[in-house]
């Protein structure tokens, strides 16, 4: 079979700004060409990295003429998935096709249309190796777990129960040889970095483990792995690393050292193998003050940043969200990165009920942290968690998918919409200057600076403009009285 596998082009310039500081590789798409015989012929199409990317997705049908096409997204990229979809349908009748990923696992019946054939949720290298399997085979994909077909046969009580993760033993090590390295980056910054030192480097993406222990009420994780982390074998993940091309490493765990004994085992066959490499990961507060010798340690293999979760700068707010830990928490694990020599990527929420009040603590209370690379976004609730159950109903700008990019307000805002943008957009702006490469003020080269400082100005249009992706009559009026005439 001819296989070709789609990852859409975001629409919203919050994304698109984004991606000017990181695009990742496609790393799912490697587990799933991983997944099937080698017989078939896989191509990948990233249509992130086109300037016209509906022309480019119509040309790749002409040429390759795929006979399944599968596409993953999230969920402020469903509407474009399910017009590729559309556009697969009306060129190419007879191909099947597949859609998967995190809007699919956690909004499955938003995907069931005509023009889409199956649904994959969760992991999906095992249930689309079965497919593929079937279909080359002629055959329909009976009796396929965590595989949903769509129309008359689509199992709306199947889409209720969580697909649960798999043991991690059964997943392959990806493939990454089905896309151009040279097209995916992050910016890197150290703690300490070098003079001169690469500010873009080319990054690759690996796995280590799924799966959190904690409960937190905006995030789908805890639904999805039945609050376990399940480490992949750490040989497995070695070999997998020694494979890595590129220098820089950027993990896609949701929390990378929550199992001590692991971290150390992981940390002792990646050093046994000889394997140098720069890591970029994620991590709790309360794991890193728990756990500074597995740091320490990991400090000694090449991690040099983490990013950290801090949420909100109140403790009233972190218990509101079950975050399970304290402005104290995040403040502490920030000193002991820090002394360690690893740079902390302090990441925030702000709410929509937040007026100046609120804007001005967080402004203050950034601005008065140690030097600290910052990210900011709007307290999302995931699809599928009891908090986006109950804010649905007062969801006030049409369809909540397409601005689901937890960038966008979904629920109606205290200030203005358009001053609201401002505010936000500001505290982008002045948090940048609290990065450690301005604080410290290292040499950067003078292409790469161009790059950044391009990429920051695109970053904060994007947020002041913010309001412009919602309907015009709600742009300036006011969210309470919206909110009461409701």
């Amino acid at each position: 079979m001819r296989i070709l596998l789609v990852k859409p082009q975001a629409h919203l310039k919050t994304v698109l700004g984004l991606q000017r500081f990181q695009c990742l590789e496609p790393l799912e798409f490697g587990y799933l060409a991983a997944a099937i015989a080698p017989e078939h012929e896989v191509r990948v199409l990233d249509l992130r990295l086109y300037r016209f990317a509906e022309a480019a997705f119509e040309r790749e049908l002409a040429r390759f003429k795929p006979d399944l096409v599968g596409f993953t997204a999230y969920s402020h990229e469903s509407g474009r998935m399910k017009r590729l979809a559309g556009t697969v349908r009306r060129l190419m009748a007879k191909t099947r096709i597949v859609v998967g990923g995190h809007h699919a696992t956690v909004a499955p019946a938003d995907c069931n249309i005509p023009d889409i054939d199956y649904i994959v949720r969760g992991e999906g290298s095992g249930p689309f190796g079965a497919l593929v399997v079937a279909l080359a085979k002629g055959e329909e994909p009976e009796g396929i777990n965590n595989l949903l077909f769509t129309g008359d046969r689509f199992d709306e009580q199947a889409a209720k129960v969580w697909p649960r993760y798999p043991d991690p033993r059964t997943i392959p090590i990806p493939r990454r040889d089905l896309w151009d390295s040279r097209a995916y980056y992050c910016v890197w910054v150290c703690e300490n970095p070098r003079d001169w030192q690469v500010l873009y480097p080319r990054v690759a993406m690996a796995r280590t483990s799924y799966g959190c222990k904690m409960t937190c009420s905006f995030c789908i994780v805890p639904f999805l792995s039945g609050t376990t982390h399940m480490p992949r074998v750490a040989d497995v993940v070695a070999e997998d690393l020694s494979r890595i091309s590129v220098d820089h490493v950027y993990f896609a765990d949701d929390e990378n050292f929550i199992d001590e004994q692991y971290g150390f085992e992981l940390a002792d066959a990646i050093e046994k193998r000889g394997i140098k490499k720069r890591y970029f990961a994620w991590a709790r507060a309360t794991t890193i003050l728990r756990y500074p010798d597995l740091m320490r340690r990991w400090k000694e293999i090449g991690l040099d940043g983490v990013f950290v979760g801090f949420e909100f700068t109140t403790n009233q707010e972190l218990k509101a969200v079950r975050k399970g830990g304290t402005v104290s928490h995040n403040e502490r694990a920030h000193e002991t990165l820090r002394k360690l020599g690893i740079a902390c990527h302090a990441a925030f929420m702000v709410r929509p009920e937040y007026g100046h009040a609120e804007f001005d603590h967080l402004r203050h209370y950034v601005n008065a942290l140690p030097p600290v690379q910052c990210s900011f976004t709007v307290c999302t609730p995931s699809p599928g968690t009891a908090d986006y159950d109950a804010a649905r109903p007062s969801f006030w700008a049409g369809d909540a998918y397409d601005l689901h990019d937890c960038m966008h307000p979904l629920t109606p805002t205290t200030l203005p919409l358009r001053e609201f943008s401002e505010l936000f957009a500001r505290q982008v702006r002045e948090a940048s200057r609290r990065n450690p490469l301005r604080v410290e003020r290292h040499p950067i080269r003078p292409w790469e600076l161009a790059r950044a400082i391009n990429a920051e100005r695109r970053y904060d249009q994007a947020f002041r403009e913010l309001y412009r992706d919602f309907p015009r009559e709600l742009w300036d009026w006011p969210g309470r009285r919206l909110a009461l005439s409701a």
